[in-house]
């Protein structure tokens, strides 16, 4: 009797784990699909990326290559991007396109990537933009302008999308050639991939000069570089302010290198700069801060040929620039250097100590105040040496040796006494 109630103990299923069946039984050589995200712009370092999986899918026997994209156009050169379609085309590997997540975007040149992809997917709420190389290469089904923004169930009526997958999960479930299985779970019966999916992303090395090359990105590292240094200038010497704006400005040119930067537009950026310079030099905004800003408004508008900047990214450093250079920088080398705009007269013939070397330029102290200094005699001064104001240019104090000064005669050759 015990031996019956073990038996039909142990027939019975469990209360807490779900009944699953398995229809058919998964294979060791279903293959995978490689995954990659292709977000944002496309430039250089996306479209290298592309390929090189490209070629890895192909050398490791890949099912499928599946791009996740969300991207709203490409600032490579038209030839590199028909490269890279070619590439596509000719593939070993089908290459498929998912638009999504959800709310993603594939518009102006991107879509060429689309029209040679063998599989498109878009996920809900996302949206594809009908182009000439679209309409060119898919056969559309109903009416729609050049220009238009389609939802997920618009593509695929127009036939611009192939499917509305909801997640890229399900996506690649439907691409041909992936392996899949029928489970039972709790009575449902559910279908999943026995293919395995395989998701590379770009390095970081690579992620860092992506992001470096979003238009926003590198306009604003490309004028904090520059007002960094500017301010490093006119605090005299080399600290942290001028090692971060010189990595700024390099990534910001590297960046708009890499995007359709306008040269005269980065030409009327330079040369605000140069004129804030002067004017802060001065110690008093003038003629040369108008022009300046001036030129950093035009430029800054017309800086991208083809990529336009947000309005708050424009408003942001536009704002920022000009409070920074008409008040911030004037303010901080007057209290930098103890340096009011009027009454200074007081300060010639003051005697301070050379608090490093003046050859010709360099610091000294004035009443415990550093300030710039320069001498116009051919032997430098020494650091502690003591020294004379005998005159102030803008901020810059004229000064000379006091030995030198007290070696003169007291009177001048042929004076009577």
């Amino acid at each position: 009797m015990l031996l019956l109630a073990l038996g039909a103990l142990l027939a019975a299923p469990a209360g807490a784990a779900p009944r699953q069946e398995r229809d058919p039984a998964p294979r060791a050589d279903a293959g995978y699909v490689s995954v990659i995200e292709v977000s944002g712009l496309l430039d250089r370092v996306l479209v290298d990326f592309i390929e090189r999986q490209i070629d890895e899918a192909e050398r490791q026997g890949a099912i499928s290559l599946v791009l996740q994209l969300n991207s709203s156009g490409a600032v490579v050169a038209d030839e590199r991007l028909a490269e890279l379609v070619d590439r596509v085309e000719r593939s070993d590997v089908p290459v498929d396109i998912w638009v999504g997540p959800s709310g993603s975007r594939a518009a102006g040149d991107t879509t060429a990537l689309l029209a040679a992809a063998r599989t498109v997917g878009v996920a809900p709420s996302s949206r594809i933009e009908v182009t000439r190389v679209l309409l060119g290469k898919r056969s559309l089904r109903g009416e729609a302008a050049i220009g238009d923004d389609v939802g997920a169930e618009d593509a695929v009526r127009l036939d611009l999308a192939d499917n509305d997958a909801p997640i890229i999960g399900q996506f690649i479930l439907g691409l041909e050639g992936v392996e899949s299985e029928v489970v039972t779970v709790d009575g449902e019966r559910q279908r999943q991939p026995v293919s395995q999916a395989r998701f590379a992303q770009l390095p970081l090395s690579g992620q860092l000069m992506h992001t470096v090359s979003s238009p926003p990105v590198a306009y604003l590292l490309f004028v904090i570089g520059l007002a960094l240094i500017l301010f490093e200038l006119f605090t005299a010497g080399v600290g942290v302010a001028g090692l971060v704006g010189a990595g700024a400005l390099v990534l910001g040119c590297y960046g708009l290198a890499a995007l359709p930067a306008n040269p005269v537009a980065v030409g009327l950026i330079l040369l605000a700069t140069v004129g804030y310079a002067i004017d802060v030099q001065t110690g008093v905004p003038r003629a040369w801060s108008v022009i300046a800003t001036v030129a950093f408004v035009v430029g800054s508008v017309v800086l991208y040929d083809e990529v336009s900047l947000s309005w708050i990214t424009l408003l942001v450093a536009i704002v920022g620039m000009t409070l920074a250079m008409l008040a911030g920088m004037p303010a901080m080398v007057r209290t930098r250097f103890s340096t009011p705009t009027i009454g200074r007269e007081w300060m010639v013939g003051e005697v301070g100590t050379a608090r490093g070397p003046v050859s010709p330029d360099g610091i000294v102290l004035v009443r415990d105040a550093p300030w710039r200094a320069r001498t116009n005699r051919v032997t430098p001064i020494g650091a502690g040496q003591p020294v004379r104001v005998v005159s102030i240019a803008g901020l810059v104090l004229e000064v000379e040796p006091v030995a030198a000064a007290n070696d003169a005669p007291d009177d001048p050759p042929g004076s009577t006494p």
